[in-house]
């Protein structure tokens, strides 16, 4: 008789099972018409990049969007919203005007940008350049008391390779299936160096230091990439708050560097007009970090962490559409969507924008070390032991067409059933390898379960990353819309988990 008692208690079970199922099927059905039908990716975007402009760390710009992104948070009726400082940062600086174009032989207009902390010109100058025709610093001594109140830059011996190949590409079925199938017990090749590269950054700098020291008023730089419109332009010096005033340094288009290399090399003289005028700012030193959250409901999950994030800040050649506007966008866009179909979750949900990643992850980082690391063993503590996992979003506008697991086997079959509803959107492809480069790994130094997705290239290593291209107008927003509506269900798919997302083995 006894084994007739647990037949209506496991139909009681089973019902309910099956409720829970259609009750999550009914969520991740609302979630994806949400994203798919009902997106805001593209104004969220145009007020995030468009409207606020650049982004630089510690700028105005970044101040702008920082703001803006926490009253959208606000809005949307997230909790705990902040500015959250991390600690010490440095300086800030502003592009406030620019000009520059060839006036002798004849006028031209010139394709260039001021690397950050350019100091300026105080005005208009009227200068000749400069070649100098060196193949290593030896040379430099013999321009001495030749470079005051020119503009100067330094011979190249390359030339530009003909554009055969797209700026944008999609991930072929041949590129998934490589990362697929990586074998992370597979030996590794050594990454290769380039010495002739580390040879020439550093002849550029001596150069540069030269010019400064002789009473030069700019020097230029270019490189191959640095062509069709297109000038890739990131920092001239570091950001510390004794950081000494630095020289004028310019980025300027590759065609019309070169242009002007061989007027000189002709022996025809070259001269420019020049105007820049910047601003640093130096009061608030500190590092922020934009964060909210959606507030756990379970009494026993409330206190556990699913975290998202991308970094805001960017740098100054243009708006950061692609890096990495599109992952904060889609983030931001991910948290409304959640929002908007009622979501409830059992853990807290919380994003992150990131301050300082463009010089090497400082907002995540110090995040990471003030909130989740034992400063003894430099793994994760109590708190970070609450922390599910963290998704991060930073290659571009591309699609999601899968993660990176970061080594972490465990995760692989969570993740698989997670894509699931995804392949017909693209998305299937699940990789061991590691990939850098992003915040993720603040995450994951420290043994935390942290991934980035795999993202179509679209333009970005070709065309708009850290270049004066990286715009609005780069952006694809169904791409976006899809990336926003698949992290919005791994939330959700993540708070119904029993259990937290497998760490990696000890082993």
């Amino acid at each position: 008789m006894r084994k007739f008692l647990f037949l209506p208690i496991l139909l009681l079970a089973g019902g309910l099972c099956a409720q829970n199922e259609k009750q999550n099927d009914a969520m991740l059905a609302s979630i994806r018409n949400e994203g798919m039908n009902h997106s805001q990716v593209m104004d969220i975007a145009f007020y995030l990049i468009d409207a606020n402009g650049p982004r630089l760390m510690e700028s105005p710009g970044y101040f702008k969007a920082a703001n803006w992104a926490k009253t959208k948070l606000d809005s949307w009726g997230l909790q705990n919203t902040a500015l959250e400082p991390w600690g010490q940062w440095g300086k800030g600086w502003e592009l406030e005007k620019f000009y520059i174009a060839l006036q002798a032989p004849f006028y031209k207009p010139l394709i260039g940008f001021p690397k950050t902390f350019t100091p300026g010109t105080n005005g208009l100058v009227h200068a000749s350049v400069v070649l100098l025709d060196v193949k290593d610093s030896s040379g430099l001594p013999s321009y001495k008391g030749q470079l005051k109140d020119k503009i100067v830059l330094l011979v190249r011996y390359d030339s530009l390779p003909l554009g055969f190949s797209p700026d944008a590409k999609r991930l072929t079925d041949e590129d998934l299936s490589k990362l697929s199938a990586f074998d992370p017990k597979a030996p590794v090749n050594p990454p290769g160096g380039n010495d002739n590269f580390r040879a020439a950054a550093r002849l550029l700098t001596l150069a540069k230091d030269f010019a400064k020291d002789e009473g030069a008023i700019c020097m230029l730089s270019t490189s191959t990439r640095n062509s069709d419109g297109t000038v890739f332009v990131q920092n001239g010096t570091v950001y510390t708050p004794e950081t000494p005033e630095t020289f004028n340094d310019v980025a300027l288009a590759y065609e019309d560097y070169m242009t002007i290399q061989r007027m000189l090399q002709h022996h025809i003289p070259v001269d420019l007009d020049l105007e820049l005028r910047t601003k640093v700012y130096a009061q608030d030193q500190r590092g922020y970090n934009v964060v909210g959250e959606i507030k756990g409901t379970d009494k026993k999950m409330k206190d556990q962490l699913i975290m998202i994030g991308a970094h805001l800040d960017s740098w100054q050649g243009a708006t950061g559409a692609t890096d990495n506007g599109a992952g904060s966008v889609v983030m931001l866009e991910v948290m409304r969507i959640l929002k908007a179909v009622g979501f409830n979750p059992r853990r807290t949900i919380r994003i992150a924008l990131w301050g300082g990643e463009e010089t090497g992850l400082h907002g995540s980082k110090n995040y990471v070390k003030n909130h989740f690391t034992d400063t003894v063993t430099r793994k994760y503590n109590a708190e970070g032991d609450k922390l599910s996992v963290y998704l991060n979003l930073d290659n571009g506008t591309g699609k999601i067409r899968g993660i990176y697991l970061q080594g972490n086997e465990a995760a692989k079959p969570v993740f698989e059933k997670w894509f699931e509803p995804f392949h017909d959107l693209g998305a299937s492809t699940l990789t061991l390898e590691n990939t850098g480069g992003t915040d993720h790994l603040s995450f994951d130094a420290i043994g935390l379960p942290a991934f980035q997705f795999i993202q179509d290239p679209m333009e970005y290593g070709s065309r708009t990353h850290h270049s004066n291209m990286d715009t609005y107008d780069h952006l694809s927003g169904e791409d976006l819309k899809q990336a926003a509506t698949i992290i919005a269900s791994f939330v959700y798919d993540a708070d119904r988990m029993d259990e937290k997302m497998p760490r990696k083995s000890k082993n």
